[in-house]
């Protein structure tokens, strides 16, 4: 009903709560229930009234919704492109990596029809994204050279200093009420929110894509 008064389709609301379309079709048919991070999405950024979404009782929406952003925030799509696929091993970290060094080779390309412009893909470790991401998938990326860029509530691949450690990790970013800091967030409900300071911010890409490779046995 939501995406009905909203006008747009399963693909591009799916694309919006950062789910698949099978995980959405499951929530629309009720055989699933909604995140907590897609109530947030829903209530913040498309004004679904939230007495609507926990009881049915309401108008949907607590206003007119405006949804010019959302189709600007639509990327355009290439009809081929080569993603060079890199080994985080293999470039001691994000920062050499974006930092346009010339000697650094990827271990592979990914040739995707019809993706929004990525930079580069890299191998996801760790659990923090389960069960949208799992250790073992690739995410394609778009780097951003500008922290005051960020689209609160997107995924991003950040390069975190941790005691003058790099730690490479997936998360959605949200704004923090504390002052000078991000709040990190995982899919997985193991995984607590993190406050950081956004100075320990070494490197940070826009999550464009995934992909998980499935084996046969």
């Amino acid at each position: 009903m939501i995406r009905k008064a909203l006008g747009i389709t399963q693909e591009q609301l799916a694309q919006r709560l950062g789910v698949g379309k099978a995980a959405l079709s499951m929530i629309e048919t009720g055989k699933a229930s909604l995140s907590a991070r897609n109530k947030h999405i829903l209530i913040q950024e498309l004004n679904v009234n939230p007495e609507w979404l926990d009881s049915g009782r309401g108008e949907i929406f607590n206003a007119k919704v405006d949804l010019t952003d959302f189709s600007l925030r639509t990327d355009n799509t290439l009809p081929m492109q080569s993603v060079p696929l890199y080994s985080v091993e293999g470039t001691a970290g994000l920062v050499p990596l974006f930092a346009d060094d010339n000697n650094i080779k990827p271990v592979n390309y990914i040739h995707i029809p019809n993706l929004p412009k990525c930079d580069g893909a890299i191998y996801v470790v760790g659990d923090s994204m389960y069960p949208l991401l799992k250790s073992g998938d690739i995410v394609l990326y778009k780097q951003l050279h500008d922290l005051g860029d960020i689209f609160w509530g997107d995924m991003y691949l950040l390069s975190i200093d941790i005691d003058g450690e790099e730690y490479i990790t997936v998360k959605y970013v949200q704004k923090s009420d504390a002052e000078g800091c991000v709040k990190l967030v995982s899919q997985n409900p193991h995984h607590a929110d993190k406050d950081i300071r956004m100075e320990r911010i070494r490197a940070i890409a826009l999550v464009k894509a995934s992909i998980r490779m499935n084996s046969i046995r």
